[in-house]
């Protein structure tokens, strides 16, 4: 039986398939020892005394139900491409970064909110518990970061239509790893709601 002879195009495309993904795995599976490593932490320091509870504020709410629904326009813009449908792709992706960013300001909006609760991340009137909830999330928003620069890369490709049903790489990596960072923040907000 002969093997059939790739194209060099459709070779470094085969190639890239098989090496994008694991490699996207790779780097989620450290962020994952990352936060665990400072949830832990938290606990620990928690167990220590001297720790101030506060109230969750309510934009964290908002922005979680903004991640939310933006996991769900992420998975539009995937069966859009399914379908070579590029108008669905254009809309779902231009809403999905927009909620991204919706994210990002609640994110802001809810430290300000901290800071008139008088919890501060550091200096002389801050306390652990405020350290490690502004540390979390924090770290989450630079990871978001390029959660949304892979959104405006997938956006842009839209509206110059290189995706399409027999083209999904870009769109599904970005898929993995924006619902990844939807996944984190859920747990990040429950652990801080519940765990105080």
């Amino acid at each position: 039986m002969e093997e059939e002879l790739l194209s060099p195009a459709e070779e470094k495309r085969q190639i890239r398939e098989k090496v994008a993904k694991p490699m996207l795995w790779v780097a989620m599976g450290s962020m994952v020892m990352i936060f665990g490593s400072l949830t832990s932490a938290y606990v620990v320091r928690m167990g220590k005394g001297d720790w101030l509870t506060f109230e969750l504020p309510q934009l964290f709410y908002i922005s979680t139900a903004a991640i939310l629904i933006s996991s769900v326009t992420m998975n539009w813009v995937l069966a859009a491409a399914k379908k070579n449908d590029y108008k669905g792709m254009k809309i779902a992706s231009f809403i999905t970064l927009m909620l991204g960013i919706a994210f990002v300001l609640f994110q802001f909006q809810a430290w300000s909110a901290l800071v008139d609760q008088k919890v501060f991340f550091a200096g002389k009137y801050s306390n652990a518990s405020g350290s490690f909830l502004y540390a979390l999330t924090g770290l989450h928003l630079l990871h978001l970061a390029g959660g949304i620069i892979a959104l405006i890369v997938v956006w842009i490709k839209t509206l110059g239509q290189k995706y399409n049903a027999e083209n999904l790489l870009g769109i599904k990596l970005c898929a993995i790893f924006w619902h990844f960072l939807d996944v984190l923040w859920i747990y990040l907000f429950l652990f801080l709601l519940f765990v105080r």
